[in-house]
């Protein structure tokens, strides 16, 4: 059997387009037919468990979260598959918010070597998502949330038949492969639709939303949408609670909070409550208000708007596009005003870096621009001229290690004052390594106490 460290080096042998730039996205570089020989291999593991699949541009992973959280709360044994990691690869794949243990995750790997090593070509996302699919089966969990890796119609994941598939926001991201339209990237993230299997889906724009109507008439899938079949409003919010009511368009709507932060987490809650309605509908399941409340209140999801309460705060978020980064903007201005700002910055050159930082440089006293151990990762001085070509005239640091950026904007803010560290998974990744919090888990947060 492999150790854990051979199990990973052997898995990192397979092509792998999250350490390079994806240069194509059709239906050679992704196809259903290598993982689909690897499933039928292995008996088809993922019809064995009902499933929640889920895409979209921003806010999926928080979605999935939620969702799985709920679950959870409710007595169901859940699963829940998400890309990209923050620190550790094992945050992929979890039962109950609980991490797979190493020594788990190199046995199925050694058991599962000579069916990956069958298939020629198979690429490393490919083989994960048939590992997780494995892995589910063996924990004989009740439900599995699955995240789609990147699109959805050509997706290694696309081959579950689900409950429920879920549509988080949609915006411009990945555009070289998916599309320099809302609507062409709409068509690809709308492959996850199936046929009479029911949708649901985020407000999105008017040129979105027409492609996703579009696909579910043509595929009979009954389609909710938040905003017009659900509602929500959000209130209030505090470091650690997003306040907001929420409920079916002709309903009473109740009132909740979630432990993920912004107001862009009301709507994210209220996208999961709609799928997990249909979801349960579906299978029967009995999820009551308690459950709920429950699911929503200890959702784990660290680098989302995270409140790191050091000297001076330090602010975790993942944003990586232009409209994330507008979101990260609102919450920073509207939760610690008048508070002196360190931006560390490092962001992947594939991104829209210039889209990203116009969101964010308005309210920034200082840019120390980083640079992440990946191979995808801008060059810190390359950000830092994109920076100066927005016409940002405050103070620019070019700083590459995370851990001296971390030490310098501690230095320029002082105590009194606020960093957030953004732009890339592999940046906060990095710093929350450096902070020392755990692998995978916000503090206080989950059902693990």
């Amino acid at each position: 059997m492999f150790a854990y460290a051979d199990a990973l080096n052997y898995l990192y042998g397979f092509i792998n387009w999250e350490a390079q730039r994806h240069m194509r996205y059709d239906s050679d570089a992704m196809a259903f037919e290598r993982p689909l020989k690897v499933l039928a291999a292995l008996e088809h593991p993922q019809t064995r468990y009902p499933v929640i699949h889920l895409t979209g541009t921003k806010g999926k992973g928080s979605v999935a979260a939620m969702c799985a959280s709920i679950c959870q709360a409710a007595g169901l044994r859940t699963g829940l598959f998400s890309s990209p990691h923050l620190q550790d690869f094992r945050e992929r794949f979890r039962v109950n918010n609980e991490l797979i243990g190493e020594e788990q995750l190199a046995e199925l790997i050694s058991r599962m070597k000579p069916v990956l090593d069958s298939v020629e070509d198979l690429t490393w996302f490919e083989a994960i998502t048939a590992l997780a699919f494995q892995y589910f089966a063996d924990e004989q969990v009740d439900v599995a949330v699955i995240e789609v890796g990147l699109g959805g119609r050509l997706d290694a994941t696309n081959v579950v038949n689900p409950l429920v598939t879920v549509i988080s926001s949609i915006s411009y991201d990945h555009m070289t492969l998916l599309g320099n339209s809302l609507a062409s990237i709409a068509r690809e993230k709308a492959g996850i639709i199936k046929p009479g299997v029911p949708v649901v889906s985020a407000p999105q724009a008017p040129e979105a939303l027409e492609v996703l109507m579009e696909v579910a008439a043509e595929r009979e899938a009954p389609l909710t949408l938040v905003g017009h079949d659900w509602l929500y409003t959000a209130g209030h919010w505090t470091w650690s609670r997003q306040y907001f009511t929420a409920g079916r368009a002709e309903e009473v709507p109740q009132a909740y909070y979630t432990a993920l932060v912004g107001e862009h987490q009301a709507l994210n809650a209220t996208v999961a409550l709609a799928a997990l309605d249909v979801a349960a509908a579906r299978a029967g399941w009995a999820i009551d208000e308690a459950s709920v409340q429950t699911g929503l209140q200890h959702v784990d999801w660290p680098g989302r708007l995270e409140v790191v309460e050091r000297t001076p705060l330090l602010i975790l978020d993942v944003a990586h596009n232009g409209a994330s980064a507008f979101r990260l903007c609102e919450a920073l201005t509207d939760i610690f005003p008048r508070r002196p700002l360190a931006l560390i910055f490092g962001v992947y050159a594939d991104k829209d870096v210039a889209a990203i930082l116009d969101a964010l440089l308005p309210i920034t006293d200082y840019l120390i621009t980083t640079q992440a151990v990946n191979p995808r990762a801008m060059a810190s001085d390359q950000i830092a001229q994109v920076a100066r070509d927005l016409g940002f005239m405050k103070p620019i640091e070019v700083v590459p290690q995370t851990d001296e950026a971390l030490r310098r904007a501690e230095e320029l803010v002082g105590s009194g004052g606020l960093i957030c560290a953004t732009g890339s998974l592999s940046v906060v990744g990095e710093i929350r390594t450096l902070c020392r919090l755990p692998v995978g888990h916000v503090i206080g947060s989950g059902f693990r106490d």
